[in-house]
């Protein structure tokens, strides 16, 4: 008897059934993720392919942030310098000299674990001018590490602390005044957005309108990032597109039931945003199933395709300038770090 073979249209339908791939995101990523945030990372997959880094932060990311700044960025004896911590001392003298009150709030955003603000608090608390320090983050457990250490350092200062995404929303008046007897009409604010986190944010504009929205008169924006141009890179991963980026690439597969076999990670720079960025590349067709409290929804990934997970934005300075003055900010001083790599901004709010 002839033997029977299926045919090659049988054949290539078995192959792209195996092909096919589903992951549905494990219960730690429901646990971690509020239903407005899930619903933010599925608009963020659905309209540009990016799974936003701010989220990174959260859940068990707080401690690979905190592990990650420990290993490599704080000073050690072998490893003196700190990019932020130097550039906080050389401008020190500055803004205590254009303090217009007696006192001040020191407000935190992205406050992780409060390392880089350290030595910056305790020359202000030495000289009697901190009111109270503030640390906002949208992590609950870098929040819970910036309590600790804080704490710690400077148990006669007031802390406060509270969870806030700064690219959602402006930071809330009522936090300088939570202590009303410790608040004075005489008491400015100085708000740092440190660990060169501005070049991280999807939407910069956005991040610097909230702030500028948050400021009155007599209040500074201190921030850092790197400088120069960005599709100069050299395709060398180093500090955080290296290390951070890993570890995130490794976390996101978990959460979310990835294959470690069926995607690459990949880095690289990105002419839509200017942007290095560090991506998962997907090498089958994946299908990420999102089902939780009434969300039911399907992103289909097709092979080849690329998410981005990590992302970072150098600045030359006239694009810096044109983005503070579309948020109502002014520059009124900027120092940069002994290689010329790193800039500290300090703005106020640009007169009416």
């Amino acid at each position: 008897m002839a033997k029977k073979f299926r045919s090659n249209f049988q054949i290539f339908l078995d192959n792209s059934i195996k092909s096919d791939r589903t992951a549905k995101p494990s219960s730690e990523f429901y646990s971690i993720f509020s239903q407005e945030e899930v619903l933010e990372i599925i608009h963020a997959l659905e309209t540009r392919w990016e799974i936003p880094l701010k989220y990174a932060y959260k859940g068990k990311g707080a401690k690979i942030w905190n592990d990650f700044y420990k290993k490599f960025l704080l000073p050690k004896w072998y490893r003196k310098s700190n990019t932020e911590i130097d550039l906080l001392r050389d401008n020190f003298e500055y803004l205590c000299s254009n303090l217009t009150s007696n006192k001040v709030n020191i407000i935190d955003v992205g406050a992780g674990n409060s390392y880089p603000a350290k030595e910056f608090v305790t020359h202000l608390h030495s000289l009697n001018k901190i009111n109270q320090y503030i640390a906002l983050d949208i992590s609950e457990g870098l929040l819970a590490v910036s309590r600790t250490n804080f704490q710690t350092w400077f148990p006669n200062i007031h802390y406060l602390n509270q969870q806030l995404d700064i690219e959602n929303s402006c930071i809330p008046e009522f936090i300088s005044n939570t202590q009303p007897h410790l608040h004075t009409q005489d008491t400015a604010k100085i708000i740092l957005h440190l660990g060169v986190t501005m070049g991280n944010h999807h939407n910069r504009n956005k991040v610097l309108k909230n702030f500028s929205n948050s400021m009155r008169a007599g209040d500074f924006l201190v921030f850092t990032n790197e400088i120069g141009s960005n599709s100069q890179w050299d395709g060398i991963a180093r500090g955080g597109c290296k290390y951070h980026a890993e570890e995130i690439y490794s976390s996101i597969k978990n959460k979310i039931g990835i294959n470690s076999q069926d995607c690459q990670l990949i880095r690289k720079y990105e002419l839509e945003t200017d942007s290095v960025v560090a991506n998962i590349k997907f090498r089958h067709n994946y299908t990420i199933n999102f089902l939780v409290n009434g969300i039911n929804k399907y992103i289909k990934i097709p092979k080849g395709k690329e998410i981005t997970i990590w992302r970072h934005h150098k600045y030359e300075m006239p694009e810096l300038l044109q983005e503070l003055e579309n948020a109502g900010l002014k520059l009124v001083r900027f120092t940069t770090n002994k290689y010329s790599s790193h800039i500290m901004a300090i703005c106020t709010v640009a007169n009416n």
